[in-house]
């Protein structure tokens, strides 16, 4: 039987993959099939826990460009993270995997309210807990809320989840055919080197809380559980 690298998981899912090759809503058959890839690393026994980006209906910054005050627009793009939180544990419940939403913002009918040890709590009953609104406050990324759920919780490490990109390089492959990936790199070198893997806050927590990262590719179908498995796919962050 395959025995997972990691006990407990942070997996950062941006509102892009929802979307599909449209970039914009959620794309039914997509969203199953991130559900199913989930379904098989919960089926190794894996605690997930997972953030989930907003960036597929709306995003703060453009709004700010827009001539929108920036903290309104912020939180439009919680509103738009709650959204995908729910079809993704529509989806995750619909291949018999027991879920819970929990807000940063609190909205008692439809979700749970963000509570860590409740959260801790559900994880233990192997239960997938989606965290939804990012960190409750303007200005900072889903990102971010990945870094400080994955401390709170205890968590083993921060599966980055991008739409296809497998893994990090010193430049955008896409634009320059020189572009080298890294197999391994550190927080510090992130910040250093300008890197544009996550925000500078989410990589100083991560830093200063020890957490690794991975870097992967999730358009590649059972890249989720190769990850969680341990196999050397993507680029590795160190925590320190």
């Amino acid at each position: 039987m395959d025995q997972p690298k990691y006990k407990r998981v942070v997996l950062k899912v941006s509102g892009e993959a929802l979307a599909g090759e449209e970039g914009f809503g959620i794309k039914p058959p997509t969203i199953k099939e991130i559900a199913k890839e989930i379904k098989e690393v919960h089926d190794l026994g894996v605690e997930i826990a997972i953030v989930v980006g907003g960036g597929n209906i709306w995003r703060g910054q453009v709004g700010s460009q827009m001539g929108m005050e920036r903290a309104q627009a912020d939180y439009m793009g919680m509103l738009a993270t709650v959204m995908n939180a729910l079809a993704l544990q529509d989806n995750l419940e619909n291949v018999g995997v027991p879920t819970r939403v929990q807000t940063s913002i609190e909205m008692r009918q439809i979700a749970e309210p963000y509570i860590r040890r409740k959260a801790v709590r559900h994880l233990e009953k192997g239960r997938v807990v989606i965290f939804a609104g990012g960190t409750g406050n303007p200005y900072f990324s889903t990102d971010t809320t990945a870094a400080l759920r994955a401390a709170e919780i205890d968590a083993d490490v921060i599966l980055m989840a991008k739409n296809n990109v497998d893994g990090v390089y010193s430049a955008d492959p896409k634009l320059d055919t020189t572009a080298v990936k890294f197999e391994e790199l550190t927080h510090l070198e992130i910040i250093n080197k300008g890197l544009q893997v996550m925000d500078t806050t989410a990589s100083s927590l991560s830093m200063d809380n020890d957490i690794p990262l991975v870097v992967f590719n999730l358009n590649e179908a059972g890249n989720i559980k190769r990850v969680a498995l341990g196999e050397c796919i993507g680029t590795t962050v160190r925590g320190k």
